[in-house]
């Protein structure tokens, strides 16, 4: 698998830069593994977000918490690697698939408590287990697929910084079009993988 400074060097190429970083953490002391270390990590959460990565993609049982907002029945501490909330589940569901007879989908929000300031999930569901795409930092664990596309939305990043001007702009867009293309083949794979039918819908697949 790729390391961090190979997914940095991989977008290098792919914007016609002939320069190669060692480290960006810390950076080596060139203009190019600085902009790495800024817009890497950027671009890995972003892209995680965007998309369900079945590497990325796990369940845990929610911590309940007093419920400061009456509106909904349950509140539930949001895990702190918690990147995005896919769906929330009765603790005994298997699944949140559409196949699944019974199930059906419950509703919720994330919003952030403003007496404590941290990150909530609010939910009519009791004893409610989640799955969400979690922060993954290692990129043993990325599949090729993400690999790929993180190489393309990192390029995508750095066009600006690299090349500069209108040039820069001009590529960055079109860095960012291969990269949300590869999206789509990331999605078909993920289903072929499940063999189940999701639930949840993303608006950029249809």
């Amino acid at each position: 698998m790729s390391s961090e400074v190979e997914i940095c060097n991989l977008a290098l190429a792919h914007l016609g830069d002939s320069a190669t970083v060692a480290s960006i953490n810390p950076p080596e002391g060139s203009a190019q593994a600085e902009h790495c270390q800024r817009w890497y990590p950027i671009a890995r959460n972003s892209l995680l977000e965007l998309q369900e990565w079945g590497f990325a993609t796990t369940r845990a049982l929610l911590a309940e918490l007093m419920n400061p907002f009456p509106q909904w029945q349950h509140s539930y501490a949001r895990p702190a690697d918690c990147l995005k909330v896919l769906a929330i589940l009765p603790s005994d569901s298997a699944s949140d698939i559409a196949a699944c007879a019974g199930y059906t989908p419950q509703a919720f929000t994330t919003e952030t408590d403003a007496s404590t300031g941290n990150q909530i999930i609010l939910t009519n569901q009791g004893s409610a287990l989640v799955r969400y795409t979690r922060l993954v930092t290692d990129t043993s664990k990325f599949s090729p697929l993400f690999t790929d596309a993180l190489g393309w939305y990192l390029a995508s990043y750095l066009a600006g910084p690299v090349l500069k001007g209108e040039t820069g702009i001009n590529v960055g867009q079109a860095m960012l079009k291969i990269a949300l293309g590869m999206l789509s083949s990331a999605a078909v794979s993920s289903a072929n993988q499940s063999g189940q039918q999701q639930v949840q819908a993303y608006p950029w697949s249809r």
